[in-house]
């Protein structure tokens, strides 16, 4: 039997609670000796950390450097090397858009460009929500169709929309129209194979007379593709851990792929705040929680070291509200490292701590990168993240005689 294969025969339903608490890009590099973590004011957690047990995690594996969804699949307890679902039928689905088996999304960056095609800001200055509205309702009525594949755009927040292309044919296997980083020129989509060839070709055209129509939009006068995917095959939570699960999110992306493996997405507000409340309104009705804040992921990508600070700050303030609910199984931890020196996402380990009534605290005193490697979980895939749970809420029986 396959590991994956042992869990789901040992997992059992009980009424324990699990939480999952994800700051979403929390791990950080040294700027003048300190992290963020490490320089950021966490007494909440300073507090809760040494009742727990602490480690570090590896996203994906060593070196890797995760995207939020192959990360956010190991936090969930899926194999990402199996299971690797693209970027846009999970923007797609956070933002509740009806597909079919057959649709082709993509997700998509609105993006400035200078006069020589060159990027010079892959979010277009993070565009008011608003104003993604506005362009997106323009450019879907100027482009309904390519070469017979019907074409509609649903807008996001901020900078941030999906393409959905319908028709036959469509190929997956492309190659993602976007750099991921400044100072490059603006590319098209490759077709991995033979067969991908026609839906490359007809996304390309899509992309050129897109960039023609908004060269008047500026700061968003171009659209940048990726993570072309249609819906997965894929088991739920629910299936493999007899879990009864469910989502707190205000990010489509993360709604959409807690959709994909069968939690129940909780309407919640903006803040962060509003999520907490979320989840204390539905405390009764799940066993197994998943809570994220997107904020300190946002300020590494954009390089502000004194805003991460800022959000991991903001974050701590309202911990203790979580920690009220005394649910039996408490993890808190990141999807990935987004280190403001580097401004994307990293392959560095991240922070966690886990707390139940059948751990054996290890007396770390603060919640960060270096404290963290000393304590008892040691460095482990994130992938076990979710035995660990399911074993300190007694959800797991026994192996073997």
């Amino acid at each position: 039997m396959t590991k994956e294969e042992v869990l789901q025969s040992l997992a059992i339903q009980t009424e324990s609670k699990l939480v999952m608490v994800v700051i979403d890009g929390i791990g950080g590099l040294p700027v003048r000796g300190k992290t963020e973590l490490e320089a950021a004011k966490t007494p909440n957690l300073d507090r809760f950390t040494p009742k727990s047990v602490c480690g570090l995690i590896d996203p994906i594996s060593y070196g890797i450097t995760p995207g939020s969804g192959p990360s956010h699949l190991a936090l969930f307890g899926y194999d990402p090397f199996q299971y690797e679902i693209g970027r846009g039928v999970m923007e797609a689905l956070g933002i509740d858009i009806p597909l079919m088996k057959d649709d082709l999304t993509a997700r998509g960056n609105f993006a400035t460009i200078d006069a020589e095609g060159i990027i010079v800001d892959r979010r277009a200055g993070r565009i008011p929500t608003e104003k993604n509205r506005e362009i997106c309702q323009f450019l879907g009525n100027e482009i309904k169709e390519v070469e017979g594949v019907r074409i509609a755009i649903y807008p996001g927040k901020e900078h941030r929309f999906v393409v959905v292309f319908k028709g036959e044919g469509l190929r997956e296997d492309l190659t993602d129209a976007d750099p991921q980083k400044d100072g490059y020129k603006a590319k098209g989509t490759v077709g991995l194979s033979g067969e991908a060839q026609r839906t490359a070709q007809i996304v390309n055209l899509y992309l050129k007379k897109a960039a023609e129509i908004l060269k008047s939009f500026h700061p968003a006068n171009t659209i940048l593709l990726r993570g072309f995917s249609k819906i997965p095959d894929i088991p739920t939570l629910s299936e493999r851990f007899k879990l009864r699960p469910a989502a707190i999110a205000t990010y489509p992306m993360y709604r959409g792929l807690a959709r994909l493996v069968g939690m129940e997405i909780l309407k919640t507000g903006e803040t962060i705040e509003q999520e907490v409340e979320t989840l204390k309104k539905y405390f009764d009705q799940f066993d197994f929680f998943y809570i994220h804040f997107k904020k300190p992921d946002m300020a590494g990508e954009d390089g502000n070291f004194k805003m991460k600070i800022k959000a991991i700050e903001e974050i701590d303030r309202i911990l203790p509200a979580i920690f009220k609910l005394n649910p039996d199984v408490l993890v808190v931890t990141g999807d990935h490292s987004t280190p403001t020196h580097l401004k994307s996402h990293s392959w560095h380990p991240n922070p966690i701590l886990l707390h139940s009534k059948y751990v054996r605290p290890d007396g770390i005193r603060r919640f960060t990168e270096r404290l963290c490697q000393k304590g008892q979980l040691g460095r482990f895939p994130a992938m076990d993240i979710i035995p660990l749970m399911l074993a300190n809420g007694l959800k797991l029986k026994k192996f073997g005689a």
